[in-house]
């Protein structure tokens, strides 16, 4: 924690020694600043008094963890993501403060930015992924330290900040061999792609999978490991430039979806039987496609919706080839401690054997998440996404 003093003009001056100063006023006044260039965490801020006064006061010294951080007042595009000045407090128990190194962006959080999803508590701070230090220990906590590097993903949403209370137990250690960046970007997708293939449907050698947005953060990691598994492999992409990465990634068919209609391809390449399973992030513009695209016994799995939420469909559809739909989520999937070091020591296994090859390929600081977004919503990127806090 670091002590950053201020230079204050006159009137800020005058209206720290003649007025009480809480909190929500010094983040008012910290917020003003902000815009007017003022950078770097405000972490442990000692506001001194006016010597020329020769006054000295109890109540207007203020020490308070300041950090910078995004943050959302109003639901909507891109431009709702404000970086401002936000307060945290000291880890309870149970709890540890971690200094962020890397956040992983994901499409998760455009779903809470829009409102697909509610956030618990309005303003909210988004992001759901993240790798950091170890900066404080709640009261009686063992099994953490200071300076350890840990990662999360999943709740609770924060991750968009320099700084963040989290539950001990919702952190995993990260490997001394793994890059934090590296792991900020593998967090959230590699243990989604872990209990898609492992748990939800058990991927085995002779299954055939249909992979959407396989150049995509998540689709690169289930082409990847879904080949490594000994599936057949399929992948719909939306240019050329991200159907080569896919077949990098272990596609054995890539369709450009843009150029030819999935599901006749489909259809050609499985003479006519279908696939075992469709893993679909895109939602509305795939889905019945994809219930097409399906074998007897086959299953759908829904794990996102990128292109907006599916049409309402009657349960008879699913009875022609007596199929499977589910629509599962990494919280219940990770529900228990084991689970998700389980979980995450499995993705950073196949990361270190060389199974899972992971793609930074957009970095951006994170007060400029919004444009992060607007990149990612309009298909501008490919791989995985990370937002990296000032300083780092």
């Amino acid at each position: 924690m670091g002590i950053l003093k201020f230079q204050f003009c006159q009137h800020h001056q005058r209206q720290l020694l003649t007025s009480s100063f809480d909190s929500s006023s010094f983040l008012n006044l910290s917020n003003a600043f902000s815009k007017n260039r003022l950078q770097g965490r405000l972490l442990r801020l000692l506001i001194a008094p006016n010597r020329s006064t020769k006054r000295t006061f109890n109540s207007s010294v203020v020490a308070l963890a300041m950090v910078k951080a995004i943050r959302v007042h109003e639901l909507g595009g891109p431009e709702v993501l404000k970086w401002e000045v936000v307060e945290i407090g000291e880890p309870k128990e149970g709890e540890i403060r971690v200094k962020n190194k890397a956040i992983g962006l994901n499409f998760i959080d455009i779903y809470f930015r829009k409102g697909v999803y509610k956030a618990p508590t309005t303003p909210f701070i988004p992001g759901m992924e993240a790798v950091g230090v170890v900066t404080a220990v709640g009261p009686g906590l063992t099994g953490r330290l200071v300076g350890d590097v840990v990662a999360y993903a999943g709740n609770p949403m924060g991750a968009y900040s320099e700084e963040q209370i989290l539950p001990a137990d919702k952190v995993v250690p990260v490997p001394s061999s793994i890059d934090p960046i590296v792991a900020a970007s593998v967090m959230l997708k590699g243990m989604t792609a872990q209990f898609l293939l492992r748990r939800c449907f058990k991927v085995e050698p002779g299954h055939t999978v249909l992979v959407h947005a396989a150049a995509g953060g998540v689709g690169s990691l289930l082409c990847q490991w879904a080949n490594a598994l000994g599936a057949t492999v399929i992948g719909t992409v939306s240019t050329s430039d991200k159907a080569a990465q896919a077949k990098e990634d272990g596609c054995h068919h890539v369709i450009l979806y843009k150029d030819e209609s999935f599901v006749n391809r489909v259809s050609e390449i499985t003479s006519g039987t279908g696939v075992d399973v469709v893993y679909d992030s895109v939602g509305k513009d795939t889905f019945q496609g994809s219930l097409d695209c399906l074998k007897t016994r086959g299953y759908m799995v829904n794990f996102g919706q990128s292109s907006g939420t599916p049409d309402a469909i009657p349960l008879s559809a699913l009875a022609s080839k007596s199929l499977f739909l589910t629509r599962p989520t990494l919280m219940q999937y990770n529900t228990t401690r084991d689970e998700l070091l389980e979980c995450a020591g499995e993705v950073f296994a196949c990361i270190g054997s060389g199974i899972l090859r992971v793609r930074v390929n957009h970095t951006y600081p994170l007060s400029q998440a919004a444009q992060a977004h607007a990149d990612l919503e309009n298909r501008k990127t490919s791989g995985s996404v990370v937002l990296i806090p000032e300083g780092n």
